[in-house]
């Protein structure tokens, strides 16, 4: 059997643009990419803690350290410069793999600065 889990997750960082003539996506900073374990092309959720829209794309990465987080696209439609997002992604998991398993947790500051990255290991060891 396999279970649908959070692997990495982005949380509340801010949008710092949008183009709609980018043929989709959305770009995040390189770094925040790597400290999350999001992969160039892995599919993403994003949630606009701002306006409550979510939708699924695909992450790219933006320049290093730039603190870059735009939507391209179509999805550009769905947040304007300052909005707070959750950026995830998700893996299929069978119960062995799930012994050794813990999602990424990437807390950034307003500039999408990274100010802590958490493992969180203890979930799955109440189970």
């Amino acid at each position: 059997m396999q279970r649908t889990l959070l692997l990495a997750k982005i949380h509340n960082c801010t949008l710092t643009g949008a183009n709609i003539n980018y043929v989709g996506s959305i770009s995040i900073d390189e770094i925040l990419m790597e400290k999350a374990g999001i992969l160039p092309y892995e599919q993403v959720q994003v949630v606009n803690i701002t306006n409550g829209q979510r939708f699924t794309t695909y992450a790219i990465p933006a320049p290093a350290y730039s603190g870059a987080i735009e939507l391209n696209g179509a999805a550009a439609r769905l947040g304007i410069c300052g909005d707070r997002l959750i950026i995830m992604a998700y893996g299929q998991l069978n119960l062995e793999e799930l012994k050794n398993y813990s999602p990424t947790v990437v807390i950034v500051d307003e500039k999408n600065s990274v100010l802590e990255v958490r493992r969180c290991d203890d979930l799955l060891s109440k189970t």
